[in-house]
């Protein structure tokens, strides 16, 4: 499947102040970049970065005044699909050390908090079972609700809350998952189908691989039943959504405009 990607933004600083972005579809064996092509304006500095588990690019920027960036692709995708219900947990002592530091609480999931709901709501389920359960939990008792949270909103928060947008759904299944001693990561991405259109988020989970012996892999999640395994670009992943934030400023910055686009062919 091949996916198309438009995404434009413009913010604006008061004074020379460093900006951290990460907004371009990774390059990786699940997703070929059959094009792409990035515009950004000269800055007093510019550097790309590695970005986390070597998934993706991050650029660096040093910005004083009006700034627009301009970003097309096209991607063609190729992930193992496997139904997430079938497949077993991988006993945390058998992990792989890139899996390990998902099962740890962060920022915004404290998945600690989370342990007595999780045992009480899915005590009787294991592995992609639970998971598929939680998902279901979760699309049947949260509300999308646009301008319900901000940037300080945790997982618990949008639990109490029972609504916020794909951040915030994404929080909620990382913590629980991990509440469950599975590895889970913060995923951001890009979607067809996703409304409003805009950056999207979702969760991963590590659970058995089908396909090796012994073996395990991440497989994507959507709580908010919006987009698919099939369908989702990933332009990076993290603990959570600090990690992944497409532009992080670190100073006073205005944020003016986006506008993205996102179809499958």
């Amino acid at each position: 499947m091949a996916i198309t990607i438009s995404a434009k933004f413009v913010f604006e600083t008061s004074e020379p102040t460093d900006i951290l972005l990460q907004f371009e579809a990774a390059e990786i064996p699940e997703q070929r970049l059959l094009s792409a092509d990035t515009s950004l304006p000269q800055a007093k500095h510019l550097a790309r970065i590695a970005a986390g588990d070597d998934i993706g690019e991050r650029i660096w920027l040093r910005v004083d005044g009006k700034y627009s960036v301009d970003y097309r692709a096209e991607v063609e995708l190729d992930r193992l699909l496997s139904p997430i219900s079938s497949l077993d947990r991988v006993e945390p002592h058998n992990l792989p050390a890139e899996a390990v530091k998902y099962l740890f609480d962060s920022r915004y999931c404290q998945a600690d908090r989370m342990q007595s709901f999780v045992q009480d709501e899915f005590g009787d389920l294991a592995g992609g079972a639970r998971i598929m359960a939680m998902h279901e939990w979760i699309a049947r008792n949260f509300t999308y609700t646009p301008g319900a949270s901000d940037a300080s909103t945790t997982a618990v928060d949008s639990f109490v809350e029972r609504r916020g947008v794909c951040r915030d759904y994404a929080h909620v299944m990382v913590t629980l998952a991990r509440a469950s001693a599975i590895p889970a990561r913060f995923v951001s991405c890009y979607a067809p189908h996703v409304t409003p259109q805009d950056f999207h988020a979702v969760a991963e989970v590590f659970l058995s691989d089908p396909t090796t012996p012994g073996g395990g892999a991440w497989y994507l999640i959507d709580a908010t039943n919006m987009a698919n395994a099939e369908n989702i670009v990933k332009i990076g992943v993290g603990r959570d959504a600090a990690d992944v934030s497409f532009m992080t400023s670190f100073g006073q910055s205005n944020f003016l405009s986006s506008e993205v686009s996102v179809s499958a062919s």
